[in-house]
């Protein structure tokens, strides 16, 4: 007897499924907020089909809506950590980050772009009772502080001007939101290859970070030193540029070469 269920054509919540993950995949390097005119656009489905899967994708909080339209949500940033903390620079950058963390006495960080976003990935804290720790796995705008703005200030362009040509949130009172003072801070950053940030994301935090390339040459990603901000000295500060940058290119080179 002839097996039906092997030529049978797509069922129909094979075809929904598909439906979900395409809208999902719209989101995934794309712009930080999608309508549903654009996703039925591009897509080529119905506006009522696409309006119930984001309506069901809100739900189970894998996006969220807002004014501008939907973005991604908690659910979704959560699994992008997830998948981000199996990537083969987690394992490149561990030894690496130690040692930073024992050479500058302070927390060490690596970050991870996500969408249009940076999150926390790994930490490894300083010994010293008075410091700094980071909640890995949450958000935060490229434009606040030092980690972000090392990823902001080596992504493609066209990239680059769609954060610059949003709102640009205060995190702190130190936080650069004039557009002219940002780009003219992402060009000493592309120029150095180093971001220094003293309050900016956090009042009380001083940080110094390097970007990370991927085997695309992309950036991907950044180190950071942080720590409370009255030991980030000039002297101190000056220090930490030559390391973190070292160690931000044998993490590159260490990622690239045995992926």
């Amino acid at each position: 007897m002839t097996n039906q269920t092997a030529t049978a054509p797509p069922s129909g919540g094979t075809e929904v499924a598909g439906r979900v993950a395409d809208v999902m995949l719209l989101f995934a390097g794309g712009p930080e907020y999608l309508g549903v005119t654009a996703i039925s656009r591009e897509l080529g489905i119905s506006k009522a089909v696409v309006y119930r899967i984001l309506q069901s994708l809100v739900s189970r909080e894998m996006l969220e809506a807002g004014a501008a339209g939907y973005r991604l949500g908690p659910a979704a940033l959560a699994l992008g950590v997830s998948a981000l903390r199996r990537f083969n620079v987690r394992n490149a950058a561990a030894p690496v980050l130690r040692r930073l963390r024992d050479e500058t006495g302070e927390t060490t960080t690596l970050s991870g772009l996500v969408g249009d976003e940076r999150v926390y990935l790994d930490q490894f804290e300083s010994p010293r009772e008075v410091k700094m720790t980071v909640e890995v796995g949450r958000r935060f705008p490229l434009h606040a502080g030092s980690s972000g703005r090392v990823i902001l200030a080596f992504l493609p362009e066209e990239r680059r001007e769609s954060v610059l040509a949003r709102p640009l949130a205060a995190l702190t009172e130190r936080t650069v939101t004039d557009e002219t003072a940002l780009r003219a801070r992402l060009t000493d950053t592309a120029r150095d290859g180093v971001g220094v940030s003293l309050g900016e994301r956090q009042a009380d935090a001083g940080s110094v970070a390097a970007p990370l390339f991927g085997p695309d040459g992309e950036v991907h990603g950044s180190i950071s030193v942080c720590g409370p901000r009255h030991r980030f000295t000039p002297e101190a500060i000056e220090r930490y540029r030559t390391l973190v940058r070292d160690a931000a290119e044998e993490i590159t080179r260490t990622w690239t070469t045995h992926r």
